[in-house]
């Protein structure tokens, strides 16, 4: 039963899923990690469903990459996108790594955050709007891709502070079968791709890695580990980038 409730902790903190609730006791949440890709499923399918409306219908560029930006929103109350906005207002900061940490618990909204938002959210719709079904996998797979490699930094760096969602998941958690989670779901989603989609598809787990390599190198210069704040950060840097490898792969191929 702590697997079906790690699945159910999982949907109820990461989406807007009505789920059952569990409880949230330390041997339910020690497998939940390991179902966050599961989110990335969920918001993956409801993205390529979109394009596959799309393309019966023949929308418009628009409409098609406005409302491609709005879904993951929908379906995961914009919990990585604050995040986002968090991280940019602590960097934009230009102080110590305490001052920055104090930011991000901070509930106030910052210009550069509300700047960063609108920026990512219109070059988001940008790029969904060049996307159609034939690219749906793609798409799909680099929601799950982000959230694999999420949870997969969780357990290899340190974390900044020693409260917060992270802090605690990452206590709570079965650090070995996160791990061991998240390199299938890795491996899983890449062959899948590769399979359907062919080489071009190897741009996106690149693409992904490549983020998590930034990721480390700012979490541990400019605040010392991870947080929550900084993990959604990631999410959304890593599906950006990601969308953005899917249109350069057609481009190139």
């Amino acid at each position: 039963m702590s697997w079906l409730n790690g699945l159910l902790i999982a949907f109820a903190s990461y989406s807007r899923l009505p789920v059952p609730q569990a409880a949230w006791t330390a041997e339910n949440r020690r497998f939940s990690m390991c179902f966050f890709p599961m989110v990335g499923v969920l918001v993956g399918l409801a993205m390529g469903l979109w394009l596959w409306v799309c393309d019966m219908l023949n929308a418009g560029p628009v409409l098609r990459g406005a409302v491609g930006a709005v879904i993951p929103l929908l379906l995961t109350g914009g919990i990585h996108m604050d995040g986002l906005m968090d991280v940019t207002d602590a960097m934009a900061s230009w102080q110590s790594t305490d001052k920055r940490l104090e930011i991000l618990k901070d509930s106030h909204t910052g210009a550069f955050a509300v700047m960063m938002c609108g920026g990512y959210l219109l070059v988001f719709a940008g790029l969904m709007s060049e996307m159609r079904w034939g690219d749906a996998p793609l798409v799909a797979a680099a929601f799950v891709l982000s959230r694999s490699v999420s949870a997969l930094m969780m357990t290899l760096l340190p974390q900044a502070r020693k409260e917060g969602m992270l802090a605690d998941n990452a206590r709570s958690a079965d650090q070995r079968m996160v791990r061991v989670a998240s390199v299938l779901w890795l491996t899983a989603v890449a062959a899948l791709i590769l399979a359907l989609c062919g080489l071009r598809a190897w741009m996106l787990p690149v693409a992904a890695g490549l983020c998590a390599v930034w990721y480390r190198h700012r979490a541990l210069k400019y605040f010392g580990g991870v947080t929550g704040d900084q993990a959604g950060w990631f999410v959304q840097v890593a599906e950006l980038a990601q969308l953005a490898a899917i249109l350069l792969g057609r481009w190139l191929g």
